[in-house]
């Protein structure tokens, strides 16, 4: 949890935010790299797929229309063209990382959901999903911003592994790697996971899960400042910026271990943990995955191509 106090104006006093260019130009670069797949192998080209994003941004204004307000000071159009062209340079970017016409994945914009042990459900959108051959996961996402210095590739690959372990919980099968392909900087990030690498993230998942029951219980949620903070929606209630958060709606639990105040739902009726995917085009933006890959033990491009008969077009 990067900053406690936003984690609780966004889950618990759900405080509105502002869209960003960056957030929303990543939305619709994954949605045109989503419904390239739905055309024939053939058909997956740099061109075709720039020519997509003016039509996903359309769309997702329909579904949204409080977007407009992005370009609500641009009366010729000339920002909202710029944006749209950026948005394009990074479809095209993407077909120098990887080839469309030789990959055939068997999830996109997969939603996905499990139970531990504990009761803790955890959720969340993963990608892409490519199976090879052999039955081996490849667990794909894709981010609209620069790759990180290492010093900052944690986050990012907390979130592969958050995933990696609800599909293995899910399916019973250890995904054999996660790749994070940066559209921003052209780079591909891989890991490849372990059994004990997915455990570790459950026991830190508890503790995290712990920590937040505490917290919402007490009503203790604390401001930590980092370089984000400038990105951050929410400086008029935070205290680091002179401001002073909404009234706590829950009951608080004081010392005596009676509830006092507060309304709306309790923390015991909802205990599920979703990770919120980092901003592709700023703030959270920051992370990425670590390089450890190990190019020899996975398959090779061949076993993806539409034209080899080893290829999986559906995962079942």
């Amino acid at each position: 949890m990067q900053c406690p106090l936003l984690y609780r104006f966004r889950v618990i006093d759900r405080l509105p935010e502002k869209p960003s260019p960056a957030a929303t130009r990543g939305t619709v670069v994954h949605a045109v790299l989503e419904r390239l797949f739905d055309a024939p192998a053939a058909a997956r080209t740099a061109a075709g797929a720039r020519a997509m994003v003016p039509g996903e941004w359309e769309r997702l204004l329909a579904k949204r229309p409080e977007l407009a307000e992005l370009f609500a000071d641009d009366p010729e159009g000339e920002r909202l063209a710029a944006w749209l062209a950026e948005a394009e340079a990074l479809v095209e970017r993407w077909f120098s990382l990887e080839d469309p016409q030789r990959l055939e994945p068997a999830d996109r914009e997969l939603y996905v959901e499990t139970e531990l042990a504990s009761g803790l459900r955890l959720r969340g959108f993963i990608d892409r999903v490519d199976v090879a051959p052999t039955g081996e996961v490849r667990i794909v996402d894709y981010k609209t911003g620069k790759a990180p210095r290492p010093e900052f590739a944690e986050g990012a690959l907390f979130q592969m592994k958050f995933y990696a372990l609800v599909v293995w919980r899910l399916r019973g099968v250890v995904p054999r790697r996660l790749q994070l392909v940066y559209l921003g900087s052209g780079d591909v990030r891989t890991y490849d996971p372990s059994e004990a690498d997915l455990r570790a993230v459950e026991r830190k998942l508890l503790a995290l899960w712990e920590a937040i029951r505490l917290a919402t219980e007490t009503g203790d949620w604390r401001p930590r400042p980092t370089k984000l903070c400038g990105w951050c929606d929410h400086r008029a209630h935070c205290p680091e910026f002179g401001g002073t958060p909404p009234v706590y709606p829950l009951p608080v639990r004081v010392a005596d271990g009676s509830s006092a105040g507060g309304s709306g739902v309790g923390p015991g009726e909802a205990k599920s943990l979703p990770v919120r995917p980092a901003d592709g085009g700023g703030g959270a933006a920051g992370q990425n995955g670590a390089d450890l890959t190990k190019e020899s033990s996975w398959p090779s491009a061949s076993c993806w191509s539409t034209t080899s008969p080893c290829c999986v077009r559906d995962s079942g």
